[in-house]
């Protein structure tokens, strides 16, 4: 089981769409601009919240553009998207993908990403299934439909679906979000974690893995610490 945005790409997703679309004169200027001084914010890591707070920007617009554009102009942003991201991804995650499908495991994505992105992704890395985020039109309004909100509940239902179990079961994130999913499987891998996640995985003395430049570093606790035990290198 495996999270897509910031553990499989390097990126998300669903912000490299509005930035795709605000190429392609589908955001307006103004609150385009408003996108990214709130991303220079976070960037700046200006105050805790700052991540928040530019997600916040990025759904707004983003959720506004999709009432204006047509099927083909979604699909080309989509494309764009997927060909200059699909191979900007971590060595671990990539790693551990080929890895697994070599030992014959079904491989799930949960993504809180649009799902015509993530299909594509998907698709790229020989998932098995997937669960993201649809958006459908009704009587004018844009409604959202979000599985990965309750991302034990989504893979529960992946699960029941390919009639799978437990046993040896793994899965991969790196947001509190994903905690649902990663207390559900016998081997939950913490990777890059935000604060929150890393506090949570710290009390439940998860394995950690940390991934900069060329480097993977698996930190596992003992005696009350986490220790490097393992590096790419050796």
């Amino acid at each position: 089981m495996f999270d897509i945005d910031g553990t499989l790409i390097r990126w998300q997703l669903y912000h490299a769409l509005a930035d795709a679309l605000a190429k392609n004169s589908h955001i307006d200027a103004k609150t385009y601009a408003a996108i990214r001084d709130a991303r220079m914010q976070w960037k700046q890591r200006s105050g805790l919240q700052s991540f928040s707070e530019y997600q916040v920007y990025v759904i707004n617009a983003y959720e506004e553009t999709l009432l204006k554009l047509s099927p083909k102009e979604l699909d080309q942003a989509v494309d764009d998207v997927f060909g200059e991201y699909k191979d900007q991804v971590y060595i671990f995650t990539r790693g551990l993908i080929k890895q697994l499908k070599d030992d014959g495991y079904i491989l799930f994505a949960i993504s809180g990403s649009q799902t015509e992105i993530i299909a594509k992704i998907a698709d790229y890395y020989g998932f098995d299934d997937y669960v993201a985020t649809e958006y459908t039109v009704k009587s004018g309004k844009l409604q959202k439909i979000f599985p990965s909100a309750d991302k034990k509940k989504a893979l529960m239902g992946l699960v029941k679906k390919h009639n799978v179990g437990f046993a040896e079961s793994m899965a991969v994130g790196d947001s509190a979000g994903d905690i649902p999913m990663l207390e559900a499987v016998e081997e939950p891998i913490v990777f890059n974690p935000d604060d929150e996640l890393f506090k949570y995985a710290d009390e439940k003395s998860w394995k950690i893995i940390i991934e900069r430049k060329n480097m993977v570093y698996e930190l596992e606790k003992s005696s009350g610490k986490y220790q490097l035990v393992k590096t790419n290198a050796r």
